[in-house]
């Protein structure tokens, strides 16, 4: 190993006393992705432009302060399942769950105290071409009115191809629904908003949802509608067409079936998601996933009260996520892919991003 690609420092302390790291990845072209201990949160990722110069590509907090005290799930891993749940229960193995409902009716990313809320471990390791960090979390047995002790654990590693490969792993003491996701919100040009991000999703078919973004049920092709992005189209071009989808996400907030034509052979094979473009500076992501899903959210409730990164004010669709998952509510659609983990089980899910940059 020729230098250390991982270091490890401090990033503050919570009331009770609690210390938080932060970890720093590098690969060999000058990227870097920095994660911390509360919440798993990536914080930041520098990534070149097609002329070299680097820029944070990602929304968050210049300190741990400002992720405690109200964000939106800036670059936290959220759980114990991302996305929504109706009316916050859910039915399994005869008995019926309550959840908080701390989204309107429902219940989002976990409840109240999420994943994204608490403090996990870290290990760092490295090799000649990769950096990492393998963060984990014991979720007790009713922790946010989930049933059984489950155990988590989340990998970030960058390698010198310039991916950056996120693993996701558990198992549990009883059955439970289970449905991990990273809340990245990505700006690829660095400021302002992201309209003119060029976006492409692998996806025919996505989940419509009714006023309170909850799923229907239905399957619904993409074909003729403006969620269709299966040619690479700017995400402003038809975000306030007069749609009624639009209307209840604001915008786009809803869930996208990726084709599975793509999928290699085998289970947990890895399938092209969404490719996103900043014709501006040339920075692109490719996203491949093992998940069925990807929830496609372009931040229509930033709404300039949050204060980030040097004192940047985050404005309306300041970013976008790009969330690999399971489907929103699937505990309560039998149709949906089953998101239910029972003991002897082991949960694993797959999502690589690939940093490149287009020519001039």
């Amino acid at each position: 190993m020729h230098r250390d690609r991982v270091s490890r420092a401090p990033f503050g302390e919570l009331a009770d006393g609690r210390r938080v790291e932060l970890f720093t990845l590098t690969n060999a072209h000058g990227i870097e992705v920095r994660a911390m201990t509360y919440g798993a949160i990536i914080t930041s990722i520098q990534t070149p432009d097609r002329s070299g110069k680097r820029a944070d590509i990602v929304l968050g907090f210049d300190s741990l302060g400002g992720y405690v005290a109200g964000s939106p799930y800036f670059g936290a891993v959220v759980g114990r399942y991302a996305n929504r749940i109706a009316r916050g229960q859910f039915t399994l193995d005869g008995a019926t769950y309550h959840l908080a409902r701390n989204n309107g009716p429902n219940s989002l990313h976990g409840g109240e105290r999420g994943f994204d809320k608490v403090v996990w471990s870290g290990t760092p390791f490295q090799s000649d071409s990769t950096a990492g960090v393998t963060l984990r979390y014991e979720s007790p047995d009713g922790e946010e009115g989930y049933p059984g002790a489950v155990s988590v654990q989340v990998t970030y590693t960058l390698t010198d191809a310039d991916d950056l490969i996120i693993e996701y792993e558990a198992s549990t003491t009883k059955a439970t629904p289970i449905n991990l996701s990273q809340h990245t919100y990505w700006n690829l040009h660095g400021a302002g908003d992201i309209l003119a991000h060029v976006l492409t999703l692998k996806a025919s078919a996505f989940t419509p949802v009714d006023s309170t973004l909850i799923p229907t049920g239905q399957v619904a092709p993409v074909a003729g509608t403006p969620f269709d992005f299966r040619t690479a189209i700017a995400i402003g071009a038809r975000i306030d067409a007069a749609n009624e989808q639009l209307r209840f996400g604001r915008g786009y907030d809803h869930n996208w079936v990726i084709d599975q034509g793509s999928r290699g052979p085998g289970a947990g094979a890895l399938a092209p998601a969404a490719r996103l473009e900043d014709p501006l500076s040339g920075r692109t992501l490719d996203i491949s996933t093992t998940e069925p899903g990807v929830q496609f959210y372009s931040g229509n409730f930033l709404d300039g009260t949050l204060r980030g990164k040097g004192g940047r004010t985050y404005a309306h669709r300041a970013g976008l996520c790009l969330e690999t998952q399971h489907f929103p509510d699937s505990p309560n659609h039998a149709n949906f892919p089953s998101t239910i983990l029972r003991p002897g089980q082991r949960y694993h899910s797959r999502t690589v991003i690939a940093f490149r940059v287009t020519g001039s």
